[in-house]
């Protein structure tokens, strides 16, 4: 009997990933979320939506017109472009959070000789900026974009326990043409589906 129960537990411990957050005492009953402002090329009025998970512990935001481009037939300016979102997180009293893991994908349509960027940070209203991250891919590529930030446990910053500040989230594309000016090369953080969005992990925990 003993064996036959570890056997069972052992296949459950398989299908169930190490660093699965349960949704249990540290993780709050309820929580909202709502975009307060929201400003930048990548992201214009009404092209980026945030939605929690079920569980509560992430959010995800998704854009639909976040295009950064070089070469051929594009403007001065699209080679860049940014969205800056300040997200209003509403919790229960007793608790606080930081962001401990951010996923970010998208499309990217680079020729050889072409390269792209991105970049990402966040932090609380009146607290000091995270430390910008970057990821860069190199053409020939044409396919699905993911990049992952992930912050030790020690270096996770959390809102201050009992005031509520607004969690601000800055984003960039850049793309270099480099030596493909013939052609447009480009880089995509926005989605067709719903499935390709940006999804930062909650960390969090008691006051």
């Amino acid at each position: 009997m003993l064996n036959t129960v570890a056997a069972a537990a052992l296949a459950l411990a398989s299908i169930i990933p190490s660093n699965a957050v349960a949704a249990g005492d540290d993780v709050p009953d309820y929580i909202t979320i709502d975009v307060v402002t929201v400003n930048g090329s990548g992201c214009p009025a009404g092209t980026a939506a945030v939605a929690s998970a079920d569980d509560r512990t992430a959010f995800t935001v998704t854009y639909s017109q976040y295009l950064a481009q070089a070469g051929a037939g594009t403007g001065p300016t699209d080679f860049r472009k940014n969205c800056q979102l300040n997200i209003r997180v509403g919790y229960p009293q007793g608790f606080t959070f930081g962001i401990a893991q951010a996923d970010y994908r998208g499309f990217a349509h680079l020729l050889a000789g072409a390269s792209g960027t991105e970049k990402g940070n966040y932090y609380f209203q009146g607290m000091s900026q995270t430390a910008s991250r970057s990821h860069s891919f190199n053409g020939p590529l044409s396919d699905d974009w993911q990049a992952t930030d992930k912050s030790d446990v020690a270096a996770i910053v959390y809102a201050p326990c009992g005031e509520r500040r607004h969690l601000n989230i800055n984003t960039e594309l850049r793309v270099n043409a480099g030596s493909a000016k013939h052609a447009t090369s480009f880089m995509t953080m926005d989605s067709t589906d719903s499935s390709v969005s940006t999804k930062y992990h909650f960390s969090w925990k008691r006051c």
